[in-house]
């Protein structure tokens, strides 16, 4: 701020310096009065609040929704199995990601809304720049300064006010592009800026249709690879479970092999009351793998029937509220 004031004290020292012949010609603006007085601009504004407003109503709907889901599975956490209230909680937090960038998209730094606000602004600035290029040379002003920036004015006069003289010039400008009955060579030059604005218009519009739809096609492309990387987790553990499940068969007829191979031996050799004999006969203990192997077969079996034992309970409830609804449509059909 200080840097600012200093130039500026510079500049008017350099003017006084270099006009003491006729006097220094000084004016300013208030940007802000005149966007206020712009209709064009009001109704630009307008119509952007009115998108900012629809935008901050999907996103609350959104995130209403992805409350209730959340509710609905705290809910249900005791009838479902722990992998299916982590996959039901990773899409919770898969939408929860959508909606913030779906909100930094919109409102971010480099969102739709900057970018909107400033394709709304830079045709009125310009507007703005050229009128008061178009006023100071007229009237030879030597600095003009706006009083809604950075540059502190503790006094300015309103016959040194610009602002009113800035409308009006715009206002006419409008007015002669709007006009129909002026010459030839103003109506192609007014056509000829018209059609440059367009195309700049229409290159911006598609710069943000191509953002719009890289990240589109990026969102795609991570809902995708989750899936994906779902179901591969899926079939893995599918494939790890049958892998167990065979192995554990395998050891069964090993075992069920070696017992009967042992009676054969038994019956076929003679009987000895030899202790190391006897010893030798009797079945090796069991290792500590097998022990770890048959418990966690054990826990895998409970867990099991603990799923089927909740999917009967949960159909037994369904069922008990149908007949409890049917039994109650059918006693107010006999009382009416």
């Amino acid at each position: 701020m200080k840097l600012k004031v200093l130039i500026v004290l510079v500049m008017l020292a350099a003017g006084f310096t270099a006009n003491a012949q006729r006097g220094v010609r000084i004016g300013y603006i208030d940007t802000e009065y005149i966007l206020e007085n712009i209709p064009e601009y009001k109704e630009a504004t307008g119509q952007l609040d009115s998108k900012v407003q629809k935008w901050k109503a999907e996103i609350e709907a959104k995130l209403n929704e992805v409350k209730l889901k959340r509710e609905a599975l705290n809910n249900e956490k005791a009838l479902l199995t722990k992998e299916l209230i982590e996959e039901r909680e990773e899409d919770i937090v898969f939408e929860e990601k959508e909606i913030l960038d779906y909100q930094q998209k919109r409102f971010g730094p480099n969102g739709d809304l900057m970018i909107q606000k400033r394709q709304l602004m830079q045709p009125v600035q310009d507007q703005i720049f050229q009128a008061v290029q178009d006023i100071a040379k007229a009237k030879k002003y030597d600095f003009v300064f706006d009083k809604s920036a950075d540059v502190v004015m503790l006094y300015s006069a309103e016959r040194f006010d610009m602002s009113e003289q800035v409308i009006r010039t715009i206002s006419r400008a409008s007015k002669r592009e709007q006009a129909k009955n002026k010459a030839e060579r103003k109506l192609a030059k007014e056509e000829d800026v018209v059609v440059e604005i367009n195309e700049e218009q229409e290159a911006r519009q598609k710069a943000l249709d191509e953002k719009r739809a890289e990240r589109e096609a990026a969102t795609e492309a991570r809902k995708k690879e989750i899936l994906d990387a779902r179901e591969a987790k899926k079939k893995e553990a599918a494939d790890r479970r049958a892998k167990i499940l065979e192995e554990r068969a395998k050891a069964r007829e090993e075992k069920l092999k070696e017992r009967n191979k042992g009676k054969e031996d038994e019956d076929e050799q003679p009987v000895s009351f030899d202790e190391n004999e006897s010893a030798k006969q009797q079945e090796a203990p069991k290792t500590r793998e097998q022990i770890l192997e048959e418990r966690r077969q054990q826990k895998l079996a409970d867990r099991e029937a603990r799923k089927k034992e909740l999917e009967a309970k949960k159909q037994k409830i369904l069922e008990d509220r149908q007949k409890a609804k049917e039994e109650k449509e059918s006693t107010e059909d006999e009382d009416n």
